[in-house]
């Protein structure tokens, strides 16, 4: 997409501080970071969110997670990472270009699990849940 800042990113028409990159996918620095090493995966293919993204690069992007995970790992040593996506706008999405952030974490940072995310349990049991999504 020609307006699209991270396809503009990926595809290197804007700066970054690029930490990995290759045909898939590049890796660059968080300009807000909130941790050392905060990194986000930008796919070069536009795709607003993992639903648009083509079948077929699905599994290539995933691995560029992995391999920027284990760079990650290596540099800081953290004691764990939080990897995620925001995916629409209520979820905290605030460019509409896929982007998977991974965020080293450490025992003392204060930081707490993907679970203090939201707090919306649901009132359906979990059989009712179930069966909506699988249209039984």
């Amino acid at each position: 997409m020609a307006e699209c800042v991270f396809c503009k990113m990926a595809n290197k028409q804007l700066p970054a501080e690029v930490v990995y990159e290759d045909a898939v996918a590049t890796a660059v620095l968080d300009i807000h970071p909130i941790a050392p090493g905060h990194t986000m995966i930008l796919p070069k293919v536009h795709a607003e969110n993992i639903l648009d993204l083509p079948d077929a690069s699905v599994g290539p992007l995933f691995m560029v997670v992995k391999k920027v995970t284990a760079r990650l790992k290596e540099a800081f040593q953290p004691d764990g990472f939080t990897i995620g996506i925001n995916h629409g706008k209520w979820a905290g999405q605030a460019v509409d270009h896929l982007h998977i952030h991974i965020i080293p974490r450490w025992k003392t940072d204060g930081g707490r699990s993907i679970h203090s995310v939201v707090s919306n349990a649901p009132q359906e049991s979990l059989t009712e849940i179930r069966k909506k999504i699988i249209k039984e």
